[in-house]
């Protein structure tokens, strides 16, 4: 079976004010014309199909037209909301689109429910777990303990039991959105931590054939049956050097990969990342090819420039970001501090203030336990788990 594994779409997303939405449209055609003519038997959608969970009408009518073009088709599709999506919102009118060959899975409950599908070589089992946020779904499936660990355990207790009342030979195809240990991370992903652990281990996916990841925008492989997608567009400069692609496997009678090969996305604009001070930028001749580039520049004079973004916007048209990194020395106390930021969590840098007003003393455990729960409430604000 030919399957075709795209991810986080984030169908209304801009880059840095900078509207995507003909670059996504531009995809989805692309997209299409893969399915039509690579002869896919099969779409997966690892969750984020939208930015937001109330997304702009133009992404819902992209949305809606490339549903309607892939069951034009008379290609199953199969696709799960994740953290960015508001799975009730994504999965209105799921039962009515499925007759249609669309299979949105967004209910939690539903884990161990997959949507069959066959070739010659007979049942392919896909189950879809959308993304499970540990505290609204722990209860849903009767999970040992909270935390992702726990629950994505739990959901895939579901679909091994599931799998196992199957008839020998039915292969296995797991959708899910979700921070796999190993994997390597970029600006543009909503931070998922609970309770000072994000990610999952590998192991927890074993029992199944394939495991289509979504949530991670860089493609890559974390074993040969376990992959992310990655986003089909950059949206962050820290995906400047990402090739941005879809995975199309080939499932064999034996439920291994028989093959697996990229298919390059569209790039709608290239990405560069400058450094270096503005006098140098301007007149560096190596930048020339980064003139028709969108353009993140970090300027390391030690005292601002006058008006920067207007002198680099005269060479580099396409410049949207403007970063201020001065070149200080090692003892200088405002390069130490951004130096005792850089990389901290919201956590630490909280505790690591209730030990400054105290002279040293961090909290205790019991406070601990109250910051993360305060930073936990305040992330999941108006979340809800259907």
């Amino acid at each position: 079976m030919r399957i075709l594994h795209t991810s986080d779409w984030h169908l209304g997303r801009s880059f840095h004010r900078v509207s995507l939405l003909a670059a996504q449209r531009e995809f989805l055609d692309h997209l299409v014309a893969t399915v039509r003519e690579r002869e896919v038997d099969a779409v997966l959608v690892a969750g984020d199909v939208y930015d937001r969970a109330v997304p702009p009408l133009a992404a819902v009518e992209l949305f809606d037209d490339a549903l309607h073009r892939l069951a034009d088709l008379g290609v199953p599709t199969v696709m799960i909301s994740g953290n960015h999506d508001s799975p009730r919102r994504l999965g209105v009118g799921a039962g009515l689109i499925e007759r249609a060959g669309i299979h949105l899975r967004t209910d939690p409950a539903g884990c161990g429910t997959p949507v069959v599908l066959a070739d010659r070589h007979g049942d392919v089992a896909f189950y879809g777990l959308p993304y499970l946020e540990p505290g609204l779904v722990r209860e849903t499936l009767d999970a040992p303990a909270a935390g992702h660990p726990a629950v994505l355990g739990a959901a895939m207790d579901r679909v091994r039991a599931d799998l196992a009342a199957r008839p020998p030979g039915t292969r296995s195809v797991v959708l899910a959105h979700a921070f796999v240990t190993g994997g390597a991370v970029s600006d543009s992903e909503r931070d998922i931590t609970v309770g000072g652990v994000a990610s999952v281990p590998a192991d927890v996916f074993d029992g199944v054939d394939y495991v289509a990841l979504g949530h991670l925008h860089g493609c890559q492989t974390l074993t040969e049956r376990i992959r992310y997608s990655g986003s089909p567009l950059a949206y962050s400069f820290s995906e400047a050097a990402h090739r941005k692609s879809m995975w199309l496997v080939e499932l064999g009678a034996d439920g291994g990969l028989s093959a697996a090969e990229r298919v390059d996305c569209p790039v709608p604009r290239p990405l560069a990342r400058l450094r270096g001070p503005l006098e140098d930028l301007l007149a560096d001749p190596d930048l020339a090819r980064h003139e028709t580039a969108w353009v993140e520049a970090t300027l390391t004079d030690p005292v601002r420039p006058y008006e920067p973004m207007a002198r680099l916007a005269e060479r580099f048209p396409h410049v949207l970001s403007l970063v201020f990194d001065p070149e200080r020395p090692p003892d200088d106390p405002l390069a130490s501090y951004a130096q005792r930021l850089r990389g901290r969590t919201d956590r630490e840098i909280a505790e690591d203030f209730v030990a400054h007003v105290r002279g040293g003393r961090g909290p205790d455990a019991g406070e601990s336990v109250l910051l993360g729960d305060a930073l936990e409430a305040v992330r999941t604000e108006g979340e809800d788990p259907r």
